[in-house]
């Protein structure tokens, strides 16, 4: 829960939503471990419940409770990648994370992992 509580209180210093990650960041806590998987866009989607255009080349992450924007840094394989929360999930019970697909390429993220993720700043 406090998890939940230090992201909405991180949601609410965002100011702004873009596609991309951002390339820089500091980090700001503890590292969490979580099951994360790949996840393509459904047909016809514009834009995210987070109102993020969806695209081929959309970067982050769709979560249940962290908010949108929600500024993270994801590791997985010796990998670190700062992205943000862009839409609502993940949709599988067990899995924290639904990672979009051209994260998880930059990730080499195949199948369901348990990732490790901590809040940027």
């Amino acid at each position: 829960m406090l998890s939940v509580a230090a992201a909405l209180a991180l949601g609410a210093l965002l100011d702004g939503r873009t596609d991309e990650p951002e390339p820089v960041a500091s980090r700001a806590g503890d590292w969490y471990t979580a099951l994360a998987a790949p996840y393509t866009f459904e047909d016809g989607v514009a834009k995210t419940a987070c109102g993020v255009t969806a695209g081929a080349k959309t970067m982050g992450v769709a979560h249940p409770v962290l908010p949108c924007g929600a500024k993270i840094t994801l590791s997985y394989a010796g990998t670190e990648v700062l992205t943000q929360v862009i839409d609502r999930g993940a949709g599988v019970p067990g899995r924290e994370f639904d990672v979009t697909t051209p994260l998880a390429n930059r990730l080499g993220l195949r199948g369901v992992q348990p990732i490790r993720w901590q809040f940027a700043q």
